[in-house]
C-alpha cells in the first residue's frame, strides 16, 4: 500500500475517533447547525490565516473559537432566537471570507480541496496534529463526561449536580471549533458536519446507553473512512465526499436493518 494511502487511512480514523463522540452530543443537543456554523467560519478563518501568513489550522481555531464566544455572548443577549443567530454569523463568516479571499488577488490556493477536503494531501505532520488535537478532545470528553451529559439533558439538572452549564458549553464549542480545524483538510469545511452528524445518527439505531453510542459512533465513523477512501481510489472519486456518501451508506443500511429486526419482532409478539 502506498504510502499516501496510509496516511489518509490514519488520518481519518484519527478524525473520526473523535467525531464520533462528539457528533453524538451535536445530535442530542440538536446543534446541526452549529456545525455548519462552525464549518462556514472556518473558511474566514483559511483567509486570515493567509493574510497573517500563520498556520491554517491555527487561524481556522482561532476565527471557531472567536465565533463560539461571540455565539454565547449573544445568545445571553437574549434579543434574536439561537436559529436566527446561527445564520447570521454562519453566512456574514463565510461571506466575509470569501470577500478577503477576492481581495488577495495574488493568492493562489484549491478552494475546492478546502470545501471538499483532500485527505489524499495529509502528510506527516498533518496526521501527527490530528492525533495531537484527537487526543487532547477525548481527554476532555473523558474527564467532562457528566457534566456535558447533565447539561445536554437538563440545565438545571446540571446545575443542581453542581456543574456549571455556561463553561461546559463554551469547551463543547471549543472543542467543536478544534475538530472543525484538523478536519478541514480531510473532508473540507462543506462536510464536515455530515461526518460529524451520520455516524452518531446510525449509531443511535442500535445503542442503548449514551456511552455505547459514543463508542459505536467513532466505529462507523473509521468504517465510513475506510469504505470512503476504498471506493474513492476504485471509482476515481474525491475522497472527502467518498468518505460522507460511505457513512450515508451505513446510515441507509441501518436503517433497513433496523426496520427489519423490528418487524420482526413486532410479528414474533404478536403471535
Amino acid at each position: 500500500m502506498d504510502d499516501f494511502i496510509i496516511r489518509a487511512m490514519l488520518a481519518g480514523i484519527g478524525l473520526a475517533l473523535v467525531s464520533g463522540p462528539l457528533g453524538c452530543f451535536v445530535v442530542w443537543r440538536r446543534m446541526a447547525y452549529f456545525g455548519d456554523t462552525m464549518s462556514h467560519s472556518a473558511l474566514l478563518g483559511v483567509a486570515l490565516a493567509f493574510l497573517l501568513n500563520i498556520n491554517l489550522m491555527l487561524g481556522v481555531l482561532a476565527v471557531t473559537v472567536t465565533v463560539s464566544i461571540f455565539l454565547l455572548i449573544l445568545q445571553k443577549r437574549g434579543s434574536l432566537s439561537t436559529d436566527a443567530l446561527l445564520g447570521l454569523l454562519s453566512h456574514s463568516a463565510l461571506a466575509l471570507g470569501m470577500v478577503l479571499i477576492a481581495f488577495m488577488s495574488d493568492l493562489r490556493f484549491d478552494l475546492l480541496s478546502l470545501l471538499f477536503g483532500d485527505i489524499l494531501a495529509v502528510g506527516n505532520e498533518d496526521v501527527i496534529a490530528i492525533y495531537a488535537c484527537a487526543a487532547v478532545i477525548l481527554g476532555l470528553m473523558y474527564f467532562l463526561w457528566r457534566p456535558l451529559l447533565a447539561s445536554t439533558v437538563n440545565r438545571e439538572l446540571a446545575e443542581a449536580e453542581g456543574f456549571n452549564p455556561d463553561l461546559t458549553q463554551l469547551i463543547f464549542m471549543v472543542m467543536m471549533a478544534a475538530i472543525i480545524a484538523i478536519a478541514m483538510k480531510i473532508v473540507g469545511v462543506l462536510l464536515i458536519t455530515a461526518l460529524l452528524i451520520i455516524p452518531a445518527a446510525t449509531a443511535r439505531w442500535f445503542a442503548k446507553t449514551p456511552e455505547q453510542m459514543a463508542v459505536a459512533s467513532a466505529i462507523i465513523g473509521i468504517a465510513s473512512v475506510i469504505l470512503g477512501l476504498e471506493g474513492s481510489l476504485q471509482f476515481d472519486s474525491a475522497s472527502g465526499p467518498s468518505i460522507v456518501v460511505a457513512s450515508l451508506c451505513i446510515f441507509l443500511l441501518s436503517l433497513f436493518a433496523s426496520r427489519l429486526i423490528n418487524g420482526v419482532l413486532a410479528k414474533d409478539k404478536g403471535q
